[in-house]
């Protein structure tokens, strides 16, 4: 359900802890708290979200004229200020036929001796809403409609339509089977027929994808149109991806940008990561790394709010090229048959199996869906053995809490303490945390400090993450950026995301280290694509090995637009080999060669050695050699490609694109052998043909009878050079009738072997007439 679901999550507003984009010049040695390891700068309210708005529009005001003066946090604190204050003024009301048409509403008022203080549908079985215009209703029978028959009308629809999406959102939720979930979403098309927008943007998603849903391009588009009419951000940012895609309409960048700005200003987190990976790659805009940091700063706090302890779900990043050259070696899936295995294992008792499957289970990944209840019971079989991981990973998960473990301070301290006294380093991080935070047991943050050096010390990345925030924010410890930094860093090489995170906001700072946008928008992208929507990759590959290439291909193609380089090679993998047919037959090497080069600018050998292949056979565009050696050069220089330089030593061999030069093609030849194992058998044999080629040339610039006059034989060997040659030869004859003499003398006989004796010629009358 989660896949769906997190479509459904994306356009939350924004909250608070997003930060301004004038923080990017300020020191912020004050003014900042940690949360759960977590940066969080503390400033004015209200000017820095206006601050940071003026800046995103500031980039947008160009293009978009219409939208200079909006302001999506201002607009979304404005909204929600009104609608407090319309809360809280008592709305006067008209009241419709009835007895008293055209007086106000008088609320409370007194029906069957209960007070109302809203309209009511009690007493009238058409339920349409009613008030009295005076208190007491039995006394002075003066009543009203609150609604238009029309309107009451289609409030009644929009009821049933709403209790219809309740149905089908709760078998959703509460079923794994995919029968069960394609139940729900005929709910859901229900619902949606009858306008219900929350089902409209769910069905539409699912007609897109293919999710539970044939796949419908066209009626998705459509679907899209209309939310978009009724001001819904995710049809929007849909509407922008289907004209940047070119899926079911005339491509257009244009419209896109257009589309995808309405979908970031309505809040949705998906539009504003497109818009920073367009203006951090300069796609359809200008290039910008500020306006890209704004964008990727605001989803990023999104991302990072949502991270508990236990780091969140595993992205598994396939890349169908390496996967289709070796199954099973590039995805990093563990095979069923080895699952079953391990939880062999475990029923078994082996403790290692446990804690393995254990944390499998509770993190998900590797082709295993996260299961707490599973992890659990893992967990304690290990932990009652007296394994110390199983007894902190049950704090870990005591601590946060779930639907299957209660959440207890108390149970989640007495199993951290187990594990710290046996020098287990996440035992020790989560008594660090429980002292700093005062969970259980008093705050101290010495012994906090102290638990997390201990658990820094074995390399545990909770540690130095919690270590660094102590160090940046000088809790227990005299403020040191330079020590947070490194902590940091230290964390981020464990891959954990709030690491990521934190030193994004040092870097788009300066706090501590050279302000720098470029570092800060990279690590800033590498936090938001470990959000929610990054299983989406998953999905997209369990597509494309069920058969279903246009399901995959149109994932594939989103999370593209998004910025993931493992979604842009896959995208134009999956075209490259012409298994898309919702792509016509004359767009999908244009279509592949656009998504190879946006991988190829993230640094994808395979996609730049793509680019130069394109180039070099004029796949999806002419014929140029010249740009294919760039290309080539390119993936050798930076890359070492063994393949590139090889493409490269064909060129220089046949003079393609670069001047003919057989010396250089036999050094690219020697480097391709030198950079890959894998590349000798074909450089020998490049060689070979090389080697003939370079013969045939010297003979052919060589006149052979001018060197033979001018050689001097009796210069060269003497005189008698003649009787030399002659004996030479004379030996050499001798020598090989000698051995060959030998040789026959030396063939055995075989045993009993008779000489042979002449047939007799058979008698006269059996002989054929003459």
């Amino acid at each position: 359900t989660s896949l769906l679901d997190e479509e459904g999550n994306q356009d939350e507003s924004l909250d608070s802890k997003t930060l301004s984009a004038e923080d990017q010049v300020k020191d912020h040695s004050t003014g900042t708290r940690v949360v759960a390891g977590q940066i969080f700068l503390e400033s004015g309210k209200s000017d820095s979200q206006s601050e940071d708005e003026e800046n995103f529009h500031s980039q947008e005001e160009e293009k978009q004229s219409s939208l200079e003066e909006l302001n999506s946090l201002e607009m979304s604190n404005l909204l929600n200020k009104d609608l407090e204050e319309a809360e809280m003024q008592s709305p006067v009301l008209t009241a419709i036929g009835g007895t008293a048409d055209g007086e106000p509403c008088h609320f409370p008022f007194l029906f069957m001796e209960k007070e109302y203080a809203e309209c009511t549908a009690d007493g009238r079985e058409d339920g349409r809403l009613w008030c009295a215009t005076t208190y007491d209703y039995k006394k002075d029978q003066k009543w009203g409609f609150c609604e238009s028959e029309e309107q009451s009308n289609k409030r009644r629809q929009m009821q049933e339509a709403e209790d219809v999406y309740q149905i089908g959102m709760k078998i959703l939720n509460e079923s794994s089977k995919k029968a069960q979930k394609k139940v729900a979403y005929q709910y859901l098309l229900k619902a949606a027929d009858m306008n219900h927008t929350k089902a409209m943007e769910k069905v539409s998603y699912a007609l897109l994808f293919g999710d539970y849903l044939k796949q419908n391009i066209q009626s998705s588009k459509e679907l899209f149109e209309k939310l978009t009419e009724e001001g819904s951000p995710k049809g929007q940012m849909a509407l922008g991806f289907l004209y940047a895609s070119g899926l079911g309409v005339n491509s257009s960048q244009a419209k896109a940008l257009v589309y995808y700005t309405f979908g970031a200003l309505g809040g949705n987190l998906i539009a504003h990561m497109i818009l920073g990976y367009r203006y951090w790659a300069g796609i359809g805009v200008l290039q910008s790394c500020e306006s890209a940091l704004t964008h990727y700063r605001l989803v990023a706090n999104h991302v990072a709010s949502d991270i508990s302890l236990t780091g969140g779900t595993v992205v598994q990043r396939i890349r169908l090229p390496d996967e289709v050259e070796n199954p099973g070696m590039a995805s990093g899936m563990l095979e069923e048959d080895l699952i079953q295995y391990y939880q062999f294992l475990a029923e078994k008792g082996d403790v290692q199996a446990q804690v393995g499957l254990g944390q499998l289970h509770l993190h998900g990944g590797r082709g295993v869906e996260q299961n707490h209840q599973r992890a659990f019971e893992y967990f304690n079989q290990a932990a009652n053995a007296g394994n110390s991981h199983a007894m902190a990973f049950l704090g870990k998960m005591y601590s946060e809490g779930s639907d299957v473990v209660p959440q207890s301070n108390e149970t989640a301290l007495q199993y951290f303490k187990k594990a710290a006294d046996m020098g287990n380093p996440v035992g020790q991080s989560g008594l660090g945390m429980a002292y700093l935070y005062g969970r259980g047991v008093p705050v101290n943050y010495e012994l906090a400090l102290k638990y997390f050096q201990k658990a820094a010390e074995q390399g545990w990345v909770d540690g130095q993450l919690q270590l660094g925030s102590m160090y940046y924010n000088g809790i227990g410890v005299k403020r040191d950026y330079k020590q947070a930094l490194k902590y940091f860093n230290l964390a981020s090489q464990g891959g954990h995301i709030l690491a990521f995170y934190n030193l994004a906001q040092m870097h788009a700072t300066g706090t501590g280290v050279m302000r720098s946008c470029h570092t800060a928008v990279e690590l800033f992208k590498n936090v938001c694509e470990r959000g929610r929507w990054s299983e989406r990759l998953m999905t997209a590959y369990n597509s494309y090995k069920d058969g279903d290439s246009n399901s995959a291909v149109v994932q594939y193609l989103l999370l593209a637009e998004q910025g993931y380089e493992v979604a842009q090679s896959n995208a134009a993998f999956i075209l490259d080999q012409k298994e898309a047919s919702i792509v016509g037959e004359n767009e999908t090497y244009p279509r592949a060669l656009l998504h190879w080069n946006r991988a190829a600018s993230q640094g994808y050998t395979v996609a730049r050695i793509k680019l130069g292949d394109y180039h070099f056979y004029g796949f999806g565009t002419d014929v140029d050699y010249e740009t294919a050696f760039i290309h080539y050069r390119l993936a050798s220089e930076q890359q070492h490609s063994a393949q590139a330089m090889f493409n490269l030593g064909y060129m220089h061999e046949k003079g393609l694109g670069i001047k003919q030069d057989i010396h250089l093609a036999k050094r690219f030849y020697d480097m391709a052998a030198e950079a890959s194992p894998d590349a000798q058998v074909p450089v020998f044999l490049a060689l070979c043909k090389l080697g003939v080629l370079y013969s045939l040339q010297y003979v052919r610039d060589i006149n052979i009878r001018e060197v033979f006059s001018h050689i001097d034989m009796d210069q060269l060997l003497g005189p008698e050079w003649d009787l030399y040659l002659m004996t030479i030869i004379a030996l050499l004859l001798g020598t090989i009738i000698a051995y060959r003499q030998r040789q026959h003398q030396a063939m055995p006989r075989p045993a009993g072997l008779r000489p042979a004796v002449p047939q007799q010629e058979p008698p006269p009358e059996h002989q054929p007439p003459q």
